[in-house]
């Protein structure tokens, strides 16, 4: 990994999805006013960084491989 630093942001993407979907879990479990309100916006934040992460995963092995 330390003779590939370009890793770290397809790795940091996915760190970032766990982090979300962690907090969307958290708010679901809590209830309350947050939760319906937020639900919705943080389950939308989480499939977009899906997403953003899938696509560096993607670019990261098309650029390894030759690109």
């Amino acid at each position: 990994m330390r003779d590939d630093p370009l890793l770290l942001l397809p790795l940091g993407a996915v760190l970032l999805v766990a982090g979300i979907l962690l907090f969307g879990i958290g708010t679901f479990g809590r209830g309350g006013d947050f939760n319906r309100r937020n639900a919705n916006k943080i389950m939308r934040w989480r499939v977009g960084m899906q997403a953003v992460a899938i696509a560096m995963i993607l670019l990261y092995v098309w650029l390894r491989r030759g690109g």
